[in-house]
C-alpha cells in the first residue's frame, strides 16, 4: 500500500492573481466575466480563496477604451508557477482572450502578481524589468515569467483592491507592504478608482 504524503496547506505558497475585463465577453459585461473567471479559477485550483470588492478603473494606458472592472485574488497552490500561468491563460482563452495587443480593451485579463516570495527568473532579470523605462514596457514581452509582478508598486488599480485583501503583503524586492505601496502612488495614479457598483 503505498503511503500518501499529506499536503500541509501552511507550506504552500500565497499566490497574488490580478483580474481585470473592460469589454463585454460572452457571457455578459465585465463584472459578469469577472464573476464567472473567479468560479473557474476556484474549480482550477480546488482552494479557498480571498476576494477583493470589484473596483471602476481608467483604462491603462489612459485613453485605450473603457474603464476596466478591476479585483484581486489570494490563494495557495500546490503546483508551478508556470502550472499556474498556464491555467490562468487557459481561463482568459475561454472567454475570448486573444493575447495579441499588449494593452489596452480586454474581455478577460489574469495576471500572476505574486507567488510566495519568489524572485525569477533571477534577481537581475527581474530589476531590468522593473527599472525598464515606459516606452520600452509596451514594446517589449518578456520571454520568461517574471516574478513578482515588475509593475505592482506603480499601479492603482493592483494596489486599491489588494487593499481589501492582502494590505500586509511585503514586496519581496523593495520590502515595502501593499498600504505602503499605495500610500506611495502619485494623486493621479490613485484618481478614478472608485468602489464599483456590481460586485
Amino acid at each position: 500500500m503505498r503511503n500518501h504524503m499529506k499536503i500541509n496547506e501552511n507550506d504552500l505558497p500565497e499566490v497574488l492573481v490580478a483580474l481585470g475585463a473592460n469589454l463585454p465577453s460572452k457571457v455578459g459585461l465585465p463584472s459578469t466575466t469577472l464573476k464567472f473567471a473567479l468560479a473557474n479559477i476556484r474549480l482550477e485550483i480546488g482552494r479557498v480563496m480571498s476576494v477583493s470588492r470589484f473596483f471602476k478603473t481608467p483604462c491603462f494606458p489612459r485613453g485605450l477604451g473603457p474603464d476596466y472592472i478591476n479585483a484581486v485574488a489570494s490563494f495557495t497552490f500546490g503546483g508551478k508557477p508556470n502550472d499556474l500561468l498556464q491555467i490562468l491563460h487557459q481561463i482568459e482563452a475561454k472567454f475570448g482572450r486573444k493575447r495579441k495587443n499588449r494593452w489596452g480593451g480586454r474581455v478577460l485579463d489574469l495576471d500572476l502578481l505574486a507567488f510566495g516570495n519568489q524572485i525569477s527568473p533571477t534577481f537581475d532579470e527581474y530589476l531590468k524589468w522593473q527599472n525598464m523605462p515606459k516606452p520600452e514596457q509596451i514594446k517589449k514581452v518578456p520571454s520568461k515569467l517574471i516574478l513578482p509582478h515588475p509593475r505592482i508598486q506603480d499601479r492603482g488599480f493592483v494596489l486599491k483592491p489588494l487593499m481589501d485583501i492582502a494590505q500586509d503583503w511585503r514586496h519581496p524586492v523593495c520590502g515595502l507592504t501593499v498600504s505602503q505601496m499605495y500610500a506611495n502612488l502619485s494623486i493621479d495614479e490613485r484618481a478614478g478608482i472608485l468602489l464599483a457598483f456590481e460586485n
